[in-house]
């Protein structure tokens, strides 16, 4: 319906932020970490969202930074997991410590999410992986050639990672010589890269 509002931020809750936008207040769902970015209550700010529609609802759940949406879309894509329980989980974790979780298999960090149990973690990281290989195999088509030249093993993990938050090979392979790799644990990579990317 609508990628993004930007308007003058009224009021917060828990749960929700109001948004003024041209004088019309919308009322947007909130992970706690979207909340502390976000900006001052009384400044415009824009906010990246998802709009829900069902028969007895339509609800906005807004996000500071894409790949919070990107997590959000894919959190609600798995079996199981609804829209609120997304939120809930993006209150717990930042999407460079899920992803990093998604690509290592590290059931151990997600079933420490509420609502998330060993099953529901396996659940997450098989369904990911498997929409992971997919986008793979479309990028590894529209960047036929690019070779990687550094064989860090970490490597291939962070774009692995950066994939599952929507960005393409491409754009990570251009941001890697802007990294120092050495001795760098994946999320640390991860976080890093995201810096580079949402420049």
């Amino acid at each position: 319906m609508f990628a993004y509002l930007k308007g003058l931020y009224e009021s917060r809750t828990m749960d929700y932020i109001v948004l003024d936008v041209n004088g019309i207040g919308y009322k947007i769902f909130m992970s706690e970490n979207s909340m502390k970015k976000i900006g001052e209550i009384g400044t415009t700010i824009k906010v990246h969202t998802y709009v829900r529609v069902r028969e007895d609802d339509i609800s906005i759940y807004g996000f500071a930074l894409q790949e919070e949406l990107r997590m959000f879309e894919l959190l609600i894509s798995v079996s199981g997991i609804g829209a609120k329980s997304a939120i809930t989980i993006l209150s717990n974790i930042e999407p460079s410590s899920f992803a990093a979780a998604v690509v290592s298999d590290d059931v151990n960090v997600l079933k420490k999410l509420p609502g998330i149990g060993a099953k529901s973690a396996q659940r997450i990281i098989l369904e990911l992986k498997d929409k992971l290989k997919s986008i793979s195999i479309v990028d590894a088509e529209s960047n036929e050639g690019m070779v990687m030249t550094n064989s860090n093993e970490n490597i291939e993990d962070m774009i692995s990672a950066l994939q599952v938050l929507g960005y393409s090979r491409r754009d990570i392979e251009n941001i890697i010589p802007k990294l120092n790799i050495t001795d760098e644990s994946l999320e640390t990579l991860i976080k890093k890269a995201l810096s580079l990317l949402s420049k």
